[in-house]
């Protein structure tokens, strides 16, 4: 079935027109035509930096048959420079409480009139495509997007690219050989095709492993368990997070007792599959003492009628704990999964967020758990992204990413070095989304874990006696608190260093941890594959990105903007959820949560932090849209120019009270790199350092205030709420 509602031929155009907006008479008089001059299809323009680097001699296996179907590509388009502007600054006074535009949100059909593209424009458009037998399926109301279809041969003879087969690790794969070209004459109104490739983003969690046989009480290691709550195996104590501890950790049980718990609130997890079995999340709420909360429903829906994904494997276990732990956050709020199947070119999450903002009235908060690099992403993808989202705020939506799991590596995802320098996620990069960074529990490495937690638990499994100070995640052998704990040194690097280790080179060669950095690839093209290079840039720095200590002044938009706790269990300490898939390495969700599965990841920051959202919503009884501006403003005032010790996440339990953000200061998001890009010495000295051996880091330390490790810090739900 097609994702939306198929419109053909050019007679059909009017009807184009009606999805659009009826009243264009009224546009504003800036909107003036963009394409002036006749089409020519011999004089053309390359849409550069839109080829995935897979997309080489070395993985390729030929063109695909002409005859091969593509369904649902979306065309990016583009407004004038000045209807950009205009629309730029809107959005920005959307949130300014001294402008007359101060939330006066937008419908999807006035962003088209006021700052679409004019009927003309579309006309001249769709009416190329359907002249190379490209069919629309829709123009979205927004005027942002155009969804065709179409096969192989049909978009080579259109975009003068050619469709390959691509075996890239063992994987097969299609996407374009080289960057599309489209006619001159329409490049002042197209930015270009969103995706032309099966690469899909990675979820953002990260399984706890499962733990040795053998005790193992020397040192720790990498090697966690499946576990519930405060319990002993092999000789070691574990502690996984629960929503009871989340609620103490994060004082969000006083919200719930003054009865802000979600009620008359959605949160919208945006994926491209269905749950394994909806039955995990009532078992989930149930086991934790969530059932309670009456107001609290599941519903997963397709919106405008695309194709039901069905459980996608590797996926459906993202779904699951998005929508288990959002309802952890929220527990009367309505969580609501909404998911579209994957086209061959097209990313079912993308369609499933653009359906919904262009269908009437869209949702208050969405979280995104997954995620791409910026190079990789290509830059039409991250243009996709960002004008996806600015429309999303200007309609009142609050964008909640998780920022990534690979520290400053975003090419790097699941790898178990850095090779490809500084990253981040294009998914996450925007000025108008919350990028959620991840932390860990600093107890363990403080020799305190008996300070945080009961070593017995009540009847809904949760031990943690207070707010834990944290660190930044990280499971890499670059950790200096790593290195630390496990060999007594603060040496990561060299022959010597821990990453060289016996230890360091068993337990901890990977890239998994919190992620953060500057954008620096958001528009152009890289001139090494998946490496920050040739004409990348990184989106401007957003003007509500400045006021306090630690800001960087670097130009550009930095992430994350906040962080939660969202570890897999190195220093002992995880997430459990309800994935009964046993053929997607889920658990059987009866009895004692200790089988459970255990995983961490910024896919659980995201959704938690959306729920925080929910509860703002609430309180304010109305929408908030991008919600940084004034994250941003409450911690100017909380940390100044110098810093506020009392709110130091290290003081842990003796944390000041009055604290909105937890300052984490203590520890780093470094990963081992092995490549010839952006290899440094860790904890945030950036001298550029030879890479003759395998053992440097790509740093990013903590600092007071604002650092790339955990952003802003972490939040007292409390305090944020009534403090808004």
């Amino acid at each position: 079935m097609g994702c939306l509602r198929s419109l053909s031929g050019i007679s059909n155009l009017a009807a184009v027109t009606l999805i659009v907006a009826t009243s264009l008479a009224k546009a504003a008089p800036s909107q003036n035509n963009l394409i002036i001059q006749k089409i020519d299809e011999s004089r053309t323009v390359a849409l550069a930096g839109n080829t995935r680097p897979e997309a080489n001699p070395a993985n390729d296996l030929g063109p695909v048959e002409d005859r091969f179907p593509l369904e649902h590509m979306l065309l990016l388009l583009k407004r004038s420079p000045a209807n950009q502007a205009a629309f730029d600054t809107y959005t920005e006074e959307l949130t300014n409480r001294h402008s007359p535009n101060y939330h006066k949100w937008l419908t999807a059909e006035q962003i088209a009139v006021r700052y679409g593209l004019t009927n003309a424009d579309i006309e001249k458009i769709t009416g190329w495509l359907q002249s190379h037998g490209l069919k629309i399926n829709t123009v979205y109301s927004t005027r942002t997007m155009i969804d065709f279809s179409g096969n192989a041969g049909q978009v080579r003879e259109a975009f003068q690219t050619e469709i390959h087969s691509l075996d890239t690790r063992g994987e097969r794969h299609i996407a374009n050989y080289s960057d599309p070209k489209i006619p001159a004459a329409l490049s002042s109104a197209i930015a270009g095709i969103v995706s032309l490739n099966d690469f899909r983003p990675h979820p953002m969690y990260k399984r706890a492993p499962a733990h040795h046989s053998e005790a193992n009480t020397s040192s720790l290691t990498a090697d966690a368990v499946h576990g519930d709550y405060t319990f002993s195996t092999d000789g070691s104590t574990y502690q996984a997070v629960v929503p009871g501890d989340l609620a103490t950790i994060y004082n969000l049980t006083p919200l719930f007792t003054a009865g802000y718990a979600g009620q008359g609130q959605t949160i919208v997890v945006i994926e491209d599959t269905n749950v394994y079995s909806t039955a995990d999340w009532k078992t989930f709420r149930s086991k934790f003492g969530l059932s309670k909360y009456t107001g609290g429903s599941f519903t997963q829906v397709h919106p405008g009628n695309c194709s039901n994904p069905g459980a996608v494997a590797g996926n459906e276990s993202e779904a699951i704990l998005d929508a288990e732990w959002a309802s952890a956050g929220a527990p009367d709020a309505a969580i609501e999964l909404a998911s579209c199947a994957d086209t061959a070119t097209t990313f079912g999450g993308l369609i499933a967020l653009q359906n919904l903002l262009n269908a009437g009235t869209p949702p208050a908060i969405v979280s995104i758990s997954y995620g791409e690099c910026e190079p990789e992403n290509g830059a039409t993808a991250n243009a996709a992204y960002n004008s996806t989202y600015e429309a999303a705020v200007a309609m009142g939506v609050s964008v909640f990413v998780s920022a990534g799991d690979e520290g400053a590596a975003s090419c790097d995802a699941d790898q178990g070095a850095a090779t490809h320098g500084i990253s981040v996620s294009g998914f996450a990069s925007t000025p108008y989304n919350v990028a959620v960074g991840g932390t860990d529990f600093g107890d363990t490495y403080a020799g305190k874990v008996h300070d945080y937690w009961h070593t017995t638990n009540n009847s809904v499994y949760e031990s943690a006696k207070s707010y834990i100070p944290e660190i930044p995640w990280n499971d890499s052998c670059a950790s200096v608190l790593l290195a630390t704990y496990n060999s007594g040194s603060t040496i990561t690097y060299g022959s010597s260093g821990f990453c060289n280790s016996a230890t360091g080179e068993d337990d901890y060669t990977t890239t998994a941890s919190g992620s953060g950095g500057p954008s620096g690839c958001a528009t152009g093209a890289p001139s090494i594959a998946g490496v920050k290079s040739g004409t990348c840039k990184g989106y401007a720095k957003p003007s509500w990105q400045s006021g306090f200590v630690g800001i960087r002044t670097d130009n550009v938009r930095d992430i994350p903007d906040v962080s939660l706790f969202a570890a897999n269990g190195a220093w002992n300490h995880f997430y459990l959820y309800c994935d009964s898939d046993l053929n997607d390495g889920g658990a059987t969700c009866t009895g004692s949560p200790f089988n459970w599965s255990g995983a961490g990841g910024t896919s659980f920051a995201s959704p938690i932090m959306a729920a925080i959202q929910a509860l703002i919503g609430q309180k304010t009884a109305e929408r908030q849209g991008n919600p940084n501006p004034t994250y941003y403003q409450l911690a100017a005032a909380e940390y100044g120019q110098t810093g506020n010790s009392s709110c130091k996440s290290s003081n842990g339990k003796d944390v000041a009270s009055s604290c909105i953000f937890y300052d984490v200061t203590k520890g780093d998001m470094d990963v081992n790199c092995t490549g010839s890009h952006d290899c440094y010495l860790p904890s945030g000295s950036y001298g550029v350092l030879s890479t003759s051996s395998s053992s440097y880091s790509i740093a990013f330390g903590t600092k007071t205030g604002y650092d790339l490790a955990t952003g802003i810090g972490t939040v007292n739900a409390y305090n944020l709420v009534f403090g808004w």
